[in-house]
C-alpha cells in the first residue's frame, strides 16, 4: 500500500482510504452485519490501509471501535465529523458530540476532527463561535488536528474553502473532487499545496463513475443541456477503461494521482490531464 504524508498533520497515510458512509457504509447498508462490516475494516487494515473516515451520523463509528480493539491504536488514522448542518450548532453540542464519538470509537482521542457539510453562509460564525471549541479540544488532546468538509453539491465552486485556505486555521481539507469535476484543482489544491494543507477527495467516484452505463448516461445528460460538445468525450468511457481494470478503478486514479491529494513530496513530478480530460472540468454534483 502506498502512503503518504498529508500536509502539516505530518500523519503518514495510505493513499487509499476507507470511507464509512455512502450508499455501503462499510456493507451495513448492502446486508452485512455488524461483525462482518467490523471484520472488513480488519482486512483492509491488515492489507496496508490505514486511513478511515466517518461521521456520527453515519452510524458506523461503534463498528470502527470493535475492528480497533485489539490493535495498536497509533497505526490507524480515524477522521469523524460533526454536522453543521440539521441545526445550528453550539459549542456545548460539538463538546457532547465529540465525546460520544470518542465512546463509540473506543478510543480517547481523534486524529482528525472535523466540522461537517459547512456552507458559505455559515462559514463566519462556525469560525467565530465553534472553532474555539475545538481548540479547546485539541488543547486537551481529544483531537489531534481540525478539519473541515465542504457541502459540494451546494457550492461546486468551493467558495467556503477558499475562504477557509485564506484564513489559515485548517489543518485538513474534504473536498469533492473528481474526472468530471476538476475545479478544485485551481481553486483549492493549489493554494492547499502552498499552505502545507493536508486534503481529503471526497465525490471521487459517486455514482456517474461507479459504471461506464452510468457516466454515459451522465454525458448525455450534460450534451442534451448543452455544457459539452457530445464529439468531444463520445469515446471517453472506453477511453478510460483502456487505462484501468474498471472505471471507479480508473476513478480512483485519477485522484490518487492528483498533486496535493494529499500533499506530495516536491520530488512528484505533476501529471497534465489528457486533452479528453482536460475538457471535462465544469463542476458537477456526481
Amino acid at each position: 500500500m502506498r502512503t503518504t504524508i498529508s500536509g502539516r498533520t505530518n500523519l503518514k497515510v495510505s493513499q487509499m482510504g476507507i470511507g464509512a458512509g455512502g450508499a455501503s457504509q462499510i456493507g451495513r447498508k448492502t446486508g452485512l452485519t455488524e461483525a462482518e462490516s467490523s471484520d472488513l475494516l480488519c482486512r483492509a487494515f491488515d492489507h496496508g490501509v490505514n486511513f478511515i473516515d466517518t461521521v456520527e451520523g453515519y452510524g458506523t463509528e461503534s463498528i470502527i471501535g470493535r475492528a480497533l480493539e485489539g490493535r495498536d491504536r497509533s497505526s490507524i488514522i480515524i477522521s469523524t465529523k460533526k454536522s453543521t448542518r440539521r441545526q445550528e450548532l453550539t459549542a456545548q453540542a460539538l463538546q457532547m458530540g465529540l465525546d460520544h464519538s470518542l465512546q463509540r470509537l473506543g478510543t480517547d482521542y481523534i486524529d482528525i476532527y472535523n466540522l461537517h457539510g459547512v456552507v458559505p453562509q455559515d462559514y463566519a460564525r462556525l469560525v467565530a463561535n465553534i472553532f474555539p471549541a475545538l481548540k479547546k479540544a485539541q488543547r486537551q488532546g481529544k483531537i489531534r488536528f481540525i478539519g473541515l468538509s465542504e457541502m459540494f453539491n451546494k457550492d461546486l465552486e468551493h467558495t467556503m474553502l477558499q475562504e477557509a485556505l485564506a484564513d489559515d486555521l485548517w489543518d485538513v481539507l474534504m473536498v469533492g473532487f473528481n474526472m468530471l469535476s476538476q475545479t478544485a484543482r485551481e481553486k483549492v489544491f493549489a493554494k492547499a499545496i502552498a499552505k502545507n494543507v493536508g486534503i481529503q477527495i471526497m465525490f471521487a467516484v459517486r455514482n456517474a463513475l461507479s459504471h461506464p452505463n452510468n457516466l454515459r448516461r451522465f454525458i448525455t445528460n450534460l450534451v442534451d443541456k448543452g455544457q459539452i460538445n457530445r464529439a468531444e468525450v463520445e469515446d471517453f468511457p472506453n477511453f478510460l477503461l483502456a487505462e484501468a481494470t474498471s472505471l471507479p478503478d480508473a476513478a480512483y486514479r485519477f485522484c490518487r494521482d492528483e498533486p496535493g491529494v494529499p500533499r506530495r513530496p516536491l520530488r512528484y513530478r505533476q501529471r497534465q490531464p489528457s486533452r479528453r480530460q482536460s475538457r471535462l472540468v465544469r463542476p458537477s454534483a456526481t
